[in-house]
């Protein structure tokens, strides 16, 4: 009789399961219809050309397509290109670099800008503040430069004109490589700043109120309500977005390697300090027209990455498993 019964229990907490899960799917589905054209644009451009990566190991011929031409003996072939070219430690040193420095003064930034963003209590002058940091983000790469070039060009740049007003001779920034691992860092801040800081602020605005009143109740300073307080409460999406830095630590940047291609304005001269992974494929491979050799670049590039969120996703789940991202 008991098993019976536990039967009965059993079929009945299926069926009530079965029940809440299609009135919750029924529920949610206005949001499943707002989230389809995302996913379908996704899985579009992300997930199906992925087995296009089979062309690291091939040679690629136009006429017999991915699947039709030969694999390449030996396998890895492809992938000598770029390890035993003479320039490869420097672009993947540059890579490296530039990311972990724009990760940096990006987070830092961006964090100080939604707190003061936060302070500001007029809901127009807070809307104007982020609408005017919120516009470089909406600019194109060569919009950018051509204002870059609008400073820094020699002859007609506002820079050197005002340096010539007071008896200094121009910079030219142009064939000088060292001002560019400043001058790149910079220019990336600007444009994706507000973007970040704007992420910021949406966390902080979710911050329930109560923890800052009972904070002044108790007599602490700003600083002592932002440190104890703001900070720890916006840790989560900190560690979130530094997940994404990690796993594009070996790229040029989230689709911004045209950057690295578009502000040096071609410079040959500045290719030590502005040359990373993508632009030196790039232009590599524009010029021998070889598809094996850049598809083998970027599964490097992307297998890379990859270890690289698994391995600081294991690191911080071991200190906070709640800040995890899986």
């Amino acid at each position: 009789m008991k098993k019976i019964s536990n039967r009965k229990k059993g079929k009945s907490f299926a069926v009530n399961g079965q029940r809440n899960w299609k009135r919750s799917v029924k529920k949610q589905m206005p949001f499943y219809l707002m989230m389809a054209p995302g996913l379908f644009m996704i899985t579009l451009i992300f997930y199906l050309p992925m087995p296009g990566v089979i062309l690291a190991f091939k040679n690629y011929k136009p006429t017999d397509g991915i699947f039709g031409s030969e694999f390449i003996n030996p396998l890895f072939k492809n992938f000598e290109f770029f390890f035993k070219s003479d320039t490869a430690r420097i672009v993947t040193m540059n890579t490296i670099l530039y990311n972990i420095i724009e990760a940096v003064l990006v987070t830092v930034v961006a964090v100080a800008l939604a707190i003061l963003l936060n302070e500001v209590k007029n809901k127009y002058v807070s809307a104007a503040y982020k609408g005017a940091i919120l516009i470089p983000t909406f600019l194109s790469w060569i919009v950018i430069q051509y204002i870059l070039f609008s400073f820094l060009s020699v002859d007609r740049g506002i820079i050197n004109n005002v340096l010539g007003k007071f008896g200094i001779e121009g910079i030219q920034w142009y064939s000088e490589p060292s001002k560019w691992r400043a001058i790149m860092p910079l220019a990336y801040l600007w444009k994706n700043v507000g973007y970040y800081s704007v992420l910021y602020v949406a966390a902080i605005a979710g911050i329930n109120t109560d923890y800052y009143e009972a904070a002044q109740l108790d007599g602490a300073t700003k600083w002592q309500q932002i440190k104890f307080i703001t900070l720890p409460l916006i840790r989560t999406t900190m560690i979130v977005l530094s997940l994404l830095w990690v796993g594009k630590l070996f790229n040029g940047g989230l689709g911004d390697w045209n950057a690295f291609y578009t502000l040096p304005n071609d410079a040959g001269a500045l290719y030590p300090a502005t040359d990373v992974i993508d632009t030196y494929v790039f232009r590599s491979l524009k010029k021998i027209n070889d598809y094996g050799m850049s598809a083998a670049v970027g599964l490097y590039q992307s297998t890379i990455g990859f270890a690289l969120v698994l391995i600081s996703n294991k690191i911080i789940k071991k200190i906070d498993p709640d800040s995890a991202l899986f």
